[in-house]
């Protein structure tokens, strides 16, 4: 009874453990099979029938209908490892269900659990040293192995590589190295267009009145952060005389405003809100091409390119002189009637690439879209930060050489950097899986010939499933896009495995009446 009873502590004391382990390996399940160029794709279904097809793991991720907070954990790991570097989140998610699957069953054997954590962070942390110094840095933007890095990552799409590379080369290595410039951001899709990359901007809208001009060339623009309205008066005061006297004399001073602006020559106005009628009739006969209700992000890829700087609408009682000085410019300006869209070129501002990428159908936009953000993402890791072997192999040669660190801590410690070492062994078994290949014999292969050679490129050729050098084949990775996503999977892996109990929350606020039921489990509520 004794031993019954200790063996049901011990139980109860690792059911949140085992609980969180379940709900992370649950989560890795559902992306797993895309890693690796025989991954497969994943259909999302909503509960209305609308259907998502992607290989990509971070919207898999977001999209899936996730309950248990530990998984929601893992999700927002994975977010934030695609916001910080733009791809490589299928692999943290691997490495992290991994490493807490080793550490549970370390924990389950008896290990504690501070001892484990306290060798997977040293694991974790020598590993990140490792990998950062088999980097290997890109030798310009004509290097070849950047068209192999974005075809890669670009899921063998030549032709959105071949677009991500073309911008790369147009925007220059220095803004590409820049931390608050992101080429991913230059990347859309849209239906029926032709792929196509170019210094400039596209707005998702038209020109407000078709009886604008369809084109202009070196103009001047005028960003307004506002509604290009006469200011507003109540409709109290619009009863009175003094009130209406009032509106009259703004109705006079906007139109006045208004030929500020055709008197400086302003070819070009762009603005956050709506257009009064007035100034649409008298920008039309003017001859000025207007964009109304444009996005906030958008405004300001407008100023900078065109070098303007953003204004609310009370800046138009400003003396012309003085508008001067707001004003950008822009080579040309023109509406693509056919795709619906407003494309700002040659600013004098900051330079910038938009690559256009066709599809074929509205269905597959959004992937398209997430392919070329991926393979731009890929290529500027690259850039930034060199890159190594891929296919799974450079995982492979950091596990071989913290194997052999390990003995470097005493004591049970050591299990847990035993947790790190079988965590980089779960890519390239995962790749292989997805190749159908068996795991287990493709990772001692692998291991042996490093061993034997002396490489830290040498993997599995998913065709042939013989031994070959990565780097020889072409495949490589971003070393930056492998450091992030071992220090979020480590980082997650350590809260997860610091957890103890769990505990319902109550609501701050209970609501009168009677107590709502729990909603029905699922899958994933464990």
């Amino acid at each position: 009874m004794k031993q019954n009873s200790s063996g049901a502590e011990v139980d109860e004391r690792l059911a949140a453990l085992l609980s969180n382990a379940n709900a992370i390996r649950a989560i890795a399940a559902a992306v797993e099979g895309t890693i690796g160029p025989k991954g497969l794709d994943t259909m999302l279904v909503d509960r209305f029938g609308e259907v998502t097809i992607t290989n990509d793991g971070v919207t898999i991720l977001e999209q899936m209908d996730v309950n248990h907070p530990a998984a929601r954990l893992l999700i927002n790991t994975a977010r934030a490892q695609q916001d910080e570097i733009g791809d490589g989140t299928t692999t943290a998610t691997i490495l992290a269900s991994a490493l807490i699957s080793e550490g549970v069953n370390h924990v389950v054997r008896g290990v504690p659990v501070a001892r484990v954590i306290e060798g997977l962070r040293y694991g974790v942390r020598r590993a990140l040293d490792l990998i950062a110094q088999h980097a290997r840095p890109v030798n310009g933007l004509d290097d070849p192995v950047l068209e192999r890095i974005a075809y890669i990552a670009g899921r063998e799409n030549a032709d959105i590589a071949e677009l991500v590379v073309k911008a790369a080369r147009l925007i220059g290595e220095e803004k590409l190295k820049d931390p608050n410039f992101k080429l991913a951001d230059t990347v859309l899709a849209q239906e029926g267009a032709e792929n196509e990359v170019f210094m400039g901007l596209v707005l998702e809208r038209e020109r407000l009145s078709s009886q604008m001009p369809q084109e202009k060339e070196n103009v001047r623009v005028l960003v307004l952060d506002d509604a290009l309205e006469p200011e507003e008066i109540e409709e109290e005061a619009l009863g009175t005389e003094t009130g209406f006297t009032k509106y009259l004399e703004l109705q006079e001073e906007f139109r006045t405003n208004l030929g500020k602006l055709t008197e400086l020559g302003i070819g070009l106005v762009v603005v956050s809100r709506g257009v009064h009628s007035i100034a649409e009739e008298i920008l039309t006969d003017a001859g000025v091409f207007v964009v109304d209700d444009v996005a906030e992000d958008d405004l300001w890829l407008v100023a900078e390119h065109t070098g303007a700087r953003i204004v609310k609408r009370s800046a138009l009682k400003k003396a012309p002189s003085d508008l001067e000085g707001y004003l950008g410019f822009a080579g040309r300006v023109y509406e693509d009637e056919r795709l619906g869209q407003v494309r700002l070129l040659g600013g004098k501002g900051k330079p910038m690439a938009t690559i256009l990428v066709g599809a074929a159908t509205e269905e597959v936009v959004g992937e398209r879209q997430r392919i070329a953000r991926d393979a731009a993402s890929s290529l500027q890791a690259a850039v930034r930060g060199g890159i190594v072997p891929g296919g799974g192999a450079l995982e492979i040669a950091v596990a071989r050489e913290l194997a052999r660190a390990r003995e470097e801590k005493r004591g049970m410690s050591a299990y847990g950097v035993d947790c790190v070492v079988e965590a980089l062994k779960r890519p390239l078994g995962q790749i292989v899986a997805n190749a159908g290949f068996n795991p287990l014999e493709k990772i001692e292969e692998v291991w042996a010939a490093q061993n034997e050679a002396g490489q830290d490129d040498l993997g599995i050729h998913c065709d042939t499933g013989q031994v070959v050098s990565m780097l020889a084949e072409g495949i490589a990775d971003p070393a930056l896009v492998k450091i992030h996503a071992l220090k979020a999977a480590g980082e997650v892996a350590e809260a997860i495995l610091r957890i103890d109990t769990i505990i319902k929350r109550k609501d701050p606020v209970s609501p009168p009446g009677p107590v709502q039921e729990a909603p029905e489990s699922t899958a994933l509520d464990f």
